[in-house]
């Protein structure tokens, strides 16, 4: 499994950074549109809709709420930013709520077990992180700003696996993820740590300004994040009783097996980025 793991990631990782380091914003833009919307398929699968057309408009509702928020928010222009930040604040106070969902499981099934209002989670898990990933695009070294994202998101993933596998013995969720443990969430806080101190020593001269304490927050808050990104998609498999969201990229289940972490970091990054002034 974890060579099947690796085997996939890698691959995906460099093409990844490639793409962010040397496509125009316009592509990238419609690359991870794609992306969502293939997640927002897996989506509806987890969430027990089986018409395709009742499918297929959920994702031209997100389709279409990707271009207006492009639009409204100039995000391949000149963003707004209050805009932005207020949809990202707005995205962290639903995560905080899923995390008290997840922390209720199963009893917190009778508030979001219904097809509509899991819909309505997938959308504000979906779109709101597509939105803060372009903003990130779209400030000072945005690139690496966003590549820092993600490989926060990384690090905590792998922290947890290895700091799970030998040393973990206390289940973090068990109703919702028998697997994770709470040595690995630990293990994966730790690991972030390290990689926010590496990030403030190799901070170019634009960044400067930033001390060590905010690169922590920042880097430290979206480790807890992905987390909760991941725990919450993970009970709604439980809930609709499926092991991963798809089959497409070996060793790590769906699209949105890959993209539930990073669908709960983004807001939390690109919110701490503002606050910070990063």
């Amino acid at each position: 499994m974890l060579k099947a793991r690796i085997a996939t990631a890698v691959p995906l990782a460099l093409m990844f950074i490639g793409l962010v380091l040397y496509a125009p914003t316009v592509v990238l833009a419609v690359v991870f549109g794609v992306f969502v919307l293939m997640g927002a398929w897996e989506w509806t699968r987890l969430s027990s809709v089986e018409s395709k057309w009742l499918r297929g408009g959920f994702l031209l509702l997100i389709a279409v709420s990707l271009a207006l928020g492009s639009e409204q928010l100039q995000l391949l222009a000149h963003v707004q930013r209050l805009n932005v930040q207020s949809i990202m604040g707005t995205a962290c106070l639903a995560w905080a709520v899923a995390m008290l969902w997840i922390k209720g499981y199963p009893s917190s099934a009778i508030l979001w077990r219904s097809r509509i209002m899991r819909l309505v989670m997938g959308y504000i898990m979906l779109v709101p992180a597509w939105i803060a990933v372009m903003f990130l695009l779209s400030v000072p070294l945005g690139p690496a700003v966003l590549i820092s994202m993600v490989a926060t998101v990384v690090v905590a993933d792998v922290g947890a696996y290895f700091a799970g596998r030998f040393l973990g013995k206390h289940k973090l969720a068990p109703s919702v993820s028998p697997g994770k443990t709470w040595e690995g969430f630990w293990g994966g806080f730790l690991a972030c740590a390290a990689f926010g101190v590496l990030l403030w020593w190799l901070l170019p001269v634009e960044l400067s300004h930033l001390n060590l304490s905010a690169v922590l927050a920042i880097t430290l808050s979206t480790s807890l994040a992905s987390v909760v990104g991941d725990l919450m998609v993970s009970m709604v498999k439980r809930e609709s009783g499926h092991k991963d969201s798809g089959n497409l990229l070996p060793g790590h289940g769906g699209v949105l097996d890959r993209l539930d972490s990073i669908c709960g970091a983004a807001p939390i990054f690109a919110l701490g980025y503002m606050l910070a002034h990063w």
